[in-house]
């Protein structure tokens, strides 16, 4: 009967870094991109407006 003793303290706090965890997992599916694909992303936008201003003609 006897049973493995657990220190209370660390499962509550395991508990609190998985539901922590599970949480940002969802805060990254719901915000979508990282800070490194908006930033390429926005660098390729750029790119793409010089290129299609330097090809303009100008009167």
């Amino acid at each position: 009967m006897t049973g493995k003793t657990i220190n209370l303290n660390r499962a509550r706090k395991a508990k609190a870094k998985v539901d922590k965890a599970n949480r940002a997992a969802a805060n990254r599916a719901l915000h979508g991109r990282t800070k490194a694909e908006r930033e390429a992303a926005k660098r390729d936008n750029a790119r793409q407006i010089k290129a299609v201003d330097d090809h303009k003609l100008e009167p």
